[in-house]
C-alpha cells in the first residue's frame, strides 16, 4: 500500500497540533512559593534549584555557609549566594546534604564563604530575584558580583551548569568540599571524615567526601566534566594553596579551576554523583547524559515533569493551580533514589548490593508524611508506592525494623512512632501491587516488637503507656503508637491472622490510659500510674524532655484516628465533643507557651505543624460537618498563598501540600489507613485525576470558593456520606458538589454516615 506525500504530510501536522495541544502543567508550578522567611513565622524551607521527579540530585543556590535554618539553605530575603549545591532537603526540620558545592566566580579565588551580611566578603556573590527564574528541571541566576550568568539543570544523577563568563583572563570555577549544615551545633553534630579531588585531566575531576551529620554516615561520590579545558588549578587544604598540585585530601578540601575567557564564554560542566564509587559515578554520567545539549536536558527535565503532574488535570483561579501544582511538584521530588542508573546502590548495612527494579529511594520523613503524602501516592503515583515500600523493607532486612527517619540510606531515628507501618497499611489494604505482603507484614510485626530507639515495647507491654521518667515525649507516643498498632491489626485481619489481629486490636486501646477525665485531657504519668504535675495544657513540647512532640496537650488530644468514637465516648458524647472542638480553634495561648516550632494558629490549631492536620475535619465525626466545612475553607484560604511567604510552616517533604491537593479537592485521609477520606470543603471548580487502571474520577465544583456544602452527588445520585472510599474512585466516576454562602445544616451527616471504620 503505497501514502502519498501529502498524506503523510497531514498525519505529521496532526500530530505537531496534538503535541502543541498538550497542556503544560510546569507552568503553574512555581518553586519559589513558601522560600521566604517571615515574622513570626517559618519559610516552608523549600529550594528553588533543578531536579527531576524522585531524583538523586537537586541542584539549588545556598544562601547560607553553614545552613541550618531554613534546612533547604535557601531563604528568598536574602541578597547573596554563596555557591550551588547538587544536593537538598525539602522543607525538612532539620538540614543535610549540601553536596559538592561550587561557585563559579571572576578575579582572584577566595578561599573562605564570606559573611552573608556583607555581599561582597569571601567568594560569594549578591543578586537579584530579577534574574532568578525557576521552573521544573531548571534554575537561572545572575551572580552580580562576578557578572556571570547561572543556568543550572539536571538528570536524575547529574548536575549540569551552563556559565556565561564575562571578558577576563581569570575566569574560574571553585569547588568546596567542606560546605555542610552547621558543624557548631550541639545536636547531629556534623565533621568531614575525609575528602579527596583530583584533576584526571584537562577535562575531568574526580573525588569523593564522607561526612556525618543528620545521616551518621554518608559517602558521597562524584565526577566532574568540563567542555573547555582546565587552564590551570589550585587546590587548598586549609590555608595551604598547592599550585597545579591536580590532587587534594582533608577535611577542608577546595579547588578552584581556571578557564579561558579573554573574548567571553560560556563554561558547560556536569557533575555526577553516585553513593557507591567513583567508577558509578561515571557510569551514571555516561548513561544519563552523555553530550552536551543544555536546552535538551531542560526541555528532558520539563517533560519528566510535566507527564507526572499530569495525573492531576485541575480548574481553578492561576493562584489556586499555581499553590496545587507547586504543591505536587513537592510531593514528587522525594522520596529520592540513591541506586545508580545500573540499579546497584549502597545498602542500610553500606555493602554494595543491587535492586532489581533499578530503585532504593530513601528521604523518608515518615512521621510528616503518612498522614496525606504517602496517601496521595496511592491516589496519583500507586506504580511507586510498592517501590518505595520495597527500599524501606531493606532496612528491615538489616536492621531488623522499618524506617523511622531515614536519610541517604541511614536511620537517623528523627521524630517518633513507627509510621512506615501505616504506609504498608494503607498500600496493603488498597491492593497496591509490587512488594511482598506476608514479609512487609512480618516487618511491620517486627516494627512493633522489636525495642529499638524512641520505641522501647517491653516498657509498652508492661504498663500499656509510656511512663514519662521511663521514656520521653510519652503521651505523644503512646497515641501514636496506639495508631500504628491499629494499622498492623487491619493488616493481620486482611491476611487472616486472627490472634495477631486480637493483639494488637488491644494494643491500641492503650490511648485510653492516659485519659484524666479531670482535666479531659491526654496526661502524663510515671511508671508508678501517677500523674506528673504540674500539668498546663497549653505548654509546648519539642523533641524531648517534654511529653508532648512539637505540639501541646490541646493539639495531641486529637490524635485518635483509628477510633474516633471511642475518643467521643471518653469525652462524655457529641456535645462534649464538640464543645471542646469549638474551644481548640478559639483558644488564644500566651507568648511564653509558644514555642517557635509552631505556627499557622487558628486559636490552639496549628497548621504549620503536622499534630493538627486532621482537626478540622472531626466535626463530620460528631453530627455538625458544617463546621469541618467552615474551617477547612478558612485554613485553605487563609494559611496558603501563590506568594513566597504561601507555606505556614516547613513544608516536610510534601506533606504540607498534600493537605492542600486534598482538601482543595474536598477530602482528606483523617486516618490514613482506612481507605476512606473525610469531606471538607472544595476549592477548586473541576479537577479529573488519572487512575492506575486508566479510569478518571472526576471532582466538579457549583459555586466553587464559597464554603458550605448544599448538596451532594456522586455518579448522579445524592450522596450523603461524610467520606468517599478510595476504591469509589479507582472505579471512576464523578463527585459532585454544590457550594453556598450559608452553612446547610440540612447536609449533615446522618450517623450511618460518618467516616467510621
Amino acid at each position: 500500500m503505497r501514502i502519498s506525500f501529502s498524506v503523510l504530510f497531514s498525519f505529521f501536522l496532526i500530530a505537531v497540533a496534538a503535541q502543541n495541544n498538550k497542556k503544560d502543567f510546569t507552568r503553574y508550578v512555581n518553586p519559589f512559593i513558601g522560600s521566604a522567611s517571615q515574622a513570626n513565622s517559618l519559610s516552608g524551607s523549600v529550594f528553588p534549584g533543578a531536579c527531576m521527579p524522585f531524583g538523586m540530585v537537586q541542584l539549588s543556590p545556598d544562601n547560607f555557609d553553614a545552613p541550618e535554618e531554613p534546612a533547604s539553605a535557601y531563604d528568598y530575603v536574602q541578597k547573596t549566594i554563596v555557591g550551588f549545591s547538587h544536593t537538598h532537603l525539602n522543607g525538612t526540620g532539620v538540614g543535610d546534604l549540601y553536596d559538592i558545592m561550587v561557585q563559579p566566580l571572576t578575579g582572584t579565588p577566595l578561599w573562605q564563604p564570606g559573611d552573608a551580611a556583607k555581599p561582597r566578603s569571601g567568594y560569594r556573590s549578591s543578586f537579584s530575584h530579577t534574574t532568578e527564574k525557576a521552573s521544573p528541571g531548571y534554575y537561572a541566576v545572575r551572580l552580580d558580583d562576578y557578572d556571570v550568568n547561572v543556568e543550572l539543570t539536571a538528570t536524575a544523577h547529574v548536575g549540569f551548569h551552563q556559565y556565561k563568563f564575562p571578558k577576563t583572563d581569570s575566569a574560574y570555577v571553585l569547588f568546596d568540599l567542606d560546605h555542610t549544615l552547621d558543624k557548631k551545633r550541639s545536636y547531629w553534630s556534623c565533621k568531614i571524615v575525609a575528602a579527596h579531588m583530583k584533576q584526571v585531566d584537562a577535562y575531568t575531576i574526580e573525588g569523593y567526601r564522607i561526612l556525618t551529620g543528620w545521616a551518621r554516615l554518608r559517602k558521597v561520590y562524584f565526577v566532574v566534566k568540563f567542555d573547555q579545558p582546565i587552564q590551570q588549578g589550585f587546590f587548598v587544604n586549609g590555608r595551604r594553596v598547592f599550585t597545579d598540585a591536580g590532587v587534594v585530601n582533608g577535611n577542608s578540601s577546595k579547588a578552584a579551576f581556571r578557564f579561558n575567557s579573554k573574548q567571553g564564554s560560556t563554561v558547560k560542566m556536569k557533575v555526577a554523583l553516585s553513593a557507591t564509587s567513583t567508577s558509578d559515578a561515571y557510569k551514571n554520567l555516561a548513561a544519563e547524559l552523555p553530550g552536551w545539549d543544555f536546552a535538551a536536558t531542560v526541555a528532558n527535565a520539563k517533560a519528566a515533569w510535566n507527564e507526572l503532574l499530569s495525573v492531576a488535570d485541575v480548574e481553578g483561579t492561576d493562584a489556586k493551580k499555581q499553590i496545587f501544582y507547586t504543591g505536587l511538584y513537592r510531593n514528587f521530588i522525594q522520596p529520592n533514589n540513591l541506586a545508580n542508573a545500573d540499579g546497584t546502590y549502597s545498602g542500610t548495612d553500606f555493602t554494595t548490593r543491587k535492586a532489581n527494579d533499578n530503585t532504593h529511594y530513601s528521604t523518608f520523613s515518615l512521621w510528616d508524611t503518612y498522614r496525606a503524602t504517602h496517601p496521595l501516592y496511592t491516589l496519583l503515583a500507586p506504580q511507586k508506592d510498592g517501590a518505595f515500600i520495597n527500599s524501606m523493607l531493606r532496612q528491615y532486612d538489616t536492621y531488623g525494623y522499618l524506617p523511622i527517619w531515614q536519610l541517604w540510606g541511614d536511620e537517623n531515628y528523627c521524630m517518633i512512632g513507627n509510621h512506615a507501618i501505616p504506609v504498608i497499611a494503607d498500600a496493603m489494604l488498597k491492593g497496591i501491587k509490587g512488594f511482598d505482603y506476608e514479609k512487609a507484614y512480618k516487618a511491620c510485626v517486627a516494627s512493633s516488637r522489636t525495642d529499638h530507639p524512641g520505641a522501647p515495647f517491653t516498657v509498652w507491654n508492661k504498663f500499656q503507656y509510656f511512663p514519662e521518667n521511663l521514656q520521653s515525649q510519652s503521651v505523644s507516643l503512646t497515641l501514636e503508637i496506639a495508631y500504628d498498632d491499629w494499622c498492623v491489626a487491619q493488616m493481620a485481619k486482611k491476611l487472616g491472622k486472627t490472634n495477631d489481629a486480637a493483639f494488637f486490636s488491644s494494643r491500641s486501646l492503650f490511648y485510653k490510659n492516659l485519659y484524666d477525665a479531670s482535666t479531659t485531657f491526654f496526661r502524663a504519668k510515671n511508671d508508678k500510674g501517677e500523674w506528673i504535675t504540674p500539668f498546663n495544657p497549653l505548654q509546648y513540647g519539642g523533641n524531648g524532655g517534654n511529653p508532648f512532640t512539637e505540639g501541646n496537650a490541646w493539639q495531641y488530644f486529637w490524635y485518635v484516628p483509628q477510633d474516633v468514637p471511642g475518643l467521643i465516648a471518653l469525652m462524655g458524647g457529641e456535645k462534649n465533643f464538640n464543645a471542646k472542638l469549638d474551644t481548640m480553634f478559639t483558644l488564644q495561648a500566651k507568648d511564653s507557651d509558644v514555642n517557635g516550632n509552631a505556627s499557622g494558629f487558628i486559636g490552639q490549631y496549628a497548621h504549620g505543624n503536622e499534630p493538627s492536620h486532621h482537626v478540622a475535619y472531626l466535626y463530620n465525626y460528631s453530627g455538625q460537618p458544617w463546621k469541618t466545612q467552615y474551617y477547612v475553607h478558612k485554613i485553605l484560604t487563609e494559611l496558603y498563598d501563590s506568594s513566597v511567604t504561601g507555606l505556614s510552616g516547613n513544608e516536610d517533604c510534601g506533606q504540607m501540600s498534600a493537605w492542600y491537593i486534598f482538601s482543595a479537592m474536598g477530602f482528606y485521609p483523617v486516618n490514613p489507613a482506612s481507605g476512606l477520606y473525610v469531606i471538607g470543603s472544595p476549592l477548586l471548580k473541576h479537577a479529573m485525576l488519572k487512575q492506575a487502571n486508566g479510569k478518571t474520577f472526576s471532582i466538579d465544583v457549583t459555586h466553587a470558593g464559597k464554603p458550605y456544602i448544599q448538596s451532594v452527588k456522586l455518579n448522579g445520585k445524592p450522596y450523603s456520606k461524610g467520606y468517599i472510599r478510595h476504591s469509589d474512585m479507582e472505579q471512576g466516576g464523578t463527585l459532585e458538589f454544590v457550594m453556598g454562602d450559608e452553612p446547610n445544616t440540612r447536609w449533615a451527616v446522618g450517623e450511618n454516615d460518618r467516616p467510621f471504620k
